[in-house]
């Protein structure tokens, strides 16, 4: 099953670029099991897409680390390791207030638009409805909203792929969170932010985001 709608519709995006997208999706969110082989021709089939592809988005998701391939064994998707939590927090706790400030000074009209339709999301989340799948694809959207604003590629790629390796784990730990609703909802204060134009507000919303995360994952371990 894919799950892809974490992101703008994918029209005129390149048949790499949706298979990219699709299978880094299913990694992040573990539809691909952590350590599962990886099969390029059930992959296309399922994407409805050639090999060719497929193979280019491969070769970038084991750049972002999340696949890995062994001499002569194969492919897998990447393991998750807790260890990686320090390092991982270590560059989102640097980058994600970097990040919500240039968002806050450069956000566009139509950036502002799209996070509050995110912050119209967010006012929906009701923990006994939604799965915690939803919930964490829903955790996605807006941090990509929010590097999105910022209008720095270079940013937003960054921490899209840190983004991505912290939710690989918080999946992992997800059956043992007490409160991902709550965690998900605390975004409501930061769009704001960030729409209001407060870049001060949005940074120091986002570092304390970044370290209830990493606190909820360590008390569920």
């Amino acid at each position: 099953m894919q799950h892809v709608a974490t992101e703008p519709a994918s029209e005129g995006l390149s048949l790499a670029e949706r298979a990219y997208r699709a299978i880094r999706d299913q990694l992040v969110m573990l539809e691909i099991r952590p350590g599962a082989p990886i099969n390029e021709d059930q992959l296309a089939q399922s994407l409805g897409v050639g090999r060719t592809p497929v193979r280019e988005a491969l070769k970038r998701l084991q750049y972002e680390r999340l696949i890995t391939t062994y001499p002569r064994r194969g492919t897998f998707a990447t393991e998750v390791n807790i260890t990686d939590l320090a390092h991982i927090s270590e560059v989102r706790l640097e980058l994600e207030p970097l990040a919500a400030a240039q968002a806050a000074r450069r956000a566009t009209a139509a950036d502002r638009a799209n996070l509050t339709a995110v912050r119209g999301e967010l006012e929906s989340v009701d923990a006994l409805r939604r799965d915690a799948g939803e919930l964490m694809r829903l955790d996605l959207q807006v941090h990509r909203a929010i590097y999105a604003a910022t209008h720095n590629p270079y940013l937003e790629d960054t921490l899209v792929r840190h983004d991505n390796l912290a939710t690989r784990i918080w999946c992992l730990f997800v059956e043992r969170m007490s409160d991902m609703a709550g965690h998900v909802e605390e975004h409501g204060p930061l769009i704001e932010a960030i729409v209001a134009g407060d870049p001060d507000k949005a940074a120091r919303l986002a570092r304390g985001h970044v370290e209830g995360f990493e606190r909820a994952i360590r008390e569920a371990i």
